[in-house]
């Protein structure tokens, strides 16, 4: 197996872990869990994970001339992103936040053509198109209001800021990538976002009552930190550094199509010929879009 079918494997590893974790993680907020002190469990323990996977990298020193990218990689893909989406999920619906999720790989796509001299052929196009047609009709026709949402306005105005942070982190991150190994990189953008996410997460995090939690909401809080965070993007980083960073981000476009399949999986929804439909289209658009071209990689 070459490192490109590898990291098309991560890629889709990723998204998988992303689609199951709204239904966890969902569970435990904000009833025991607040938004915000799940970031700092996610970052710190993310942090935690990454400065000791880092031993078995090889021993790098950034360049200062790096650190400004950096900086910039760790508030984009490590604070705001996860700041803005948990706090949306808080006041808009899971319809509307899965909906504008899917304008990350728009957002990449665009700026990789203006930053990174991507070409975006009549395949990636497509396939882009077909993914947003597939998920727009599994989201608007293939779910349910479930939750209150206090400020659905504001939360959508975060969801759109969260895919557009996102994006612009997958941007960055890869010149990065090129230069240094993703545990050296993954720690250092952690360890800085933690420092950041600090004074606004801890309230929340002191609100936490650890004793009178259920067993589960543990199980959840270990899913959320070790897999939706560190493998997540872990697998992200790897497969930065065998695709495009438009291609990695049009992967998100299965996260709606996870979500509906561990529903139907754990009894919370049902098949419907539009989702049928709709599925088939965001396979065909992911297919699409990481289409490796002829000429070029």
């Amino acid at each position: 197996m070459n490192k490109r079918t590898l990291a098309i494997l991560a890629a889709l590893g990723a998204t998988t872990i992303y689609g199951v974790n709204h239904t966890i993680a969902k569970g435990a907020m904000p009833h025991y869990v607040g938004p915000f002190a799940f970031i700092m469990l996610r970052v710190g323990g993310a942090t935690l994970l990454f400065w000791l996977i880092s031993f078995f990298g090889p021993k790098e020193k950034l360049e200062k001339k790096d650190w400004g990218r950096i900086l910039a990689c760790a508030f984009l893909g490590m604070v705001i992103n996860m700041l803005t989406f948990f706090k949306g999920l808080q006041l808009s619906t899971p319809i509307n936040s899965a909906v504008l999720v899917t304008i990350t790989p728009i957002i990449v796509v665009i700026l990789s053509a203006l930053f990174l001299s991507e070409r975006i052929t009549l395949n990636k196009g497509l396939g882009i198109f077909l993914g947003f047609i597939g998920a727009l009709g599994l989201i608007l026709f293939g779910a349910e209001v479930r939750q209150d949402a206090p400020n659905i306005p504001f939360g959508n105005f975060l969801f759109i800021l969260n895919a557009t942070c996102y994006g612009s982190y997958l941007i960055l991150v890869k010149k990065l990538l090129e230069k240094y190994h993703p545990f050296n990189l993954m720690k250092w953008l952690f360890s800085l976002a933690f420092i950041m996410n600090f004074p606004i997460t801890l309230p929340e995090f002191l609100e936490i009552q650890w004793t009178t939690m259920p067993l589960w909401v543990y199980g959840s809080i270990a899913f959320v930190v070790i897999g939706t965070t560190f493998m997540t993007y872990l697998f992200n980083v790897f497969a930065l550094t065998q695709l495009k960073a438009s291609t990695v981000g049009a992967f998100i476009y299965i996260q709606p199509l996870i979500g509906i399949l561990f529903a139907l999986f754990a009894g919370k929804d049902h098949l419907t010929l539009i989702k049928i439909l709709a599925t088939c289209l965001v396979l065909l658009g992911v297919y699409l879009a990481g289409k490796r071209p002829k000429v070029g990689a």
